[in-house]
């Protein structure tokens, strides 16, 4: 829309240059007569106002706020400050008036609306890859105490020390660093976004006791079957719990089928660079300083065993676990 304090045929000819609904322009004496009402009706079928003072450029503002619209305000001069302060996003320019930039939240540089779409397209994406991290965080943080909570109930020694689980975590932190740089599907930037809690704690409650169901199958492969020693214990379980950590976000990242939707190399070397890098600590001998010691090879087996169908099921439980997660702003 351009609210302006031009002449209408001045502004009419312009609008139609760029493509918008042109056939009547309404002209700030007109507008005077109008309710609030009647004011909304009009701003749904009108592109144009002229000869607009900045308190009906304002009313405009406020009428199409109260229609639930989402207002983005751009102008250079004085007397656009009001729209620009009133409106959800103000935007001016860098050679503009210094009232009209003090009003603004978004100043360009470039004499480009483009860039608006892209730092639009650029938010939409940072808030889907953020999702991507907390969804990560919530089930590992979750399942974990949940693990540790249930091994406390029926094992005599501690399932890993203080200094192997700073490990891990640090392990794990480094293999989210490429989580920024992810691809985003088209599907997921052509909406705004907004944050919902209760998407977060579903995602959590699904994923976090499905994660602890593998590590209770751990303990018990571990413990009752191959009957290891408490330092063969925790070597297995570290090896297990960071595997499945950072190999099911490969899974989570996207509500698509995994291999539809092809993660960003950045992701896929930090993610295997920091399991590589965690598989090899335990079997060299820096892994005797954290209290590692080699496992059976058949437990190794099994234990790879367990995390591929954990990966398999956490694939098969995404859907209950993750919703569609953007409310659609109006």
């Amino acid at each position: 829309m351009i609210l302006s304090g031009d002449d209408p045929l001045v502004v009419g000819r312009l609008a139609k240059i760029v493509g918008l609904r042109a056939q009547q322009a309404i002209a700030g004496a007109d507008l005077n007569v109008l309710s609030i009402d009647a004011l909304r009706v009009q701003t749904r079928d009108t592109d144009v106002f002229a000869r607009l003072s900045p308190d009906q450029k304002v009313r405009i503002v406020h009428a199409l706020r109260a229609a639930g619209e989402v207002v983005g305000f751009m102008g250079d001069g004085v007397n656009d400050a009001p729209g620009i302060k009133a409106a959800d996003v103000g935007l001016s320019v860098d050679g503009a008036t210094g009232v009209a930039r003090a009003a603004a939240d978004m100043i360009l540089l470039d004499s480009d609306l483009a860039v608006v779409a892209d730092g639009v397209e650029e938010g939409r994406r940072t808030f889907a890859n953020i999702l991507k991290y907390v969804r990560m965080g919530a089930s590992s943080n979750f399942g974990n105490m949940l693990s540790m909570a249930a091994a406390s109930l029926f094992l005599p020694f501690l399932p890993m020390l203080a200094t192997q689980i700073l490990l891990n975590n640090l392990l794990y932190d480094v293999s989210e660093i490429g989580i920024p740089f992810d691809n985003v599907r088209a599907i997921d930037i052509a909406q705004p976004p907004r944050w919902r809690m209760q998407n977060i704690i579903r995602f959590a409650v699904v994923m976090g006791p499905l994660s602890s169901v593998f590590d209770m199958v751990t303990f018990g492969a571990l413990f009752l079957w191959f009957q290891t020693s408490p330092e063969v214990f925790r070597t297995g379980w570290f090896v297990e719990s960071i595997a499945t950590q950072t190999l099911v976000i490969f899974f989570i990242r996207t509500r698509g089928r995994p291999w539809r939707d092809v993660p960003n190399p950045v992701l896929t070397i930090t993610t295997l660079g920091a399991l590589v890098l965690a598989l090899a600590v335990p079997f060299s001998p820096v892994g005797e300083w954290f209290g590692f010691q080699d496992l059976p090879p058949l437990a190794a087996i099994t234990l790879a065993g367990i995390v591929a169908v954990y990966l398999i099921c956490a694939e098969l439980f995404k859907p209950l676990a993750i919703t569609e997660g953007l409310r659609r702003a109006p």
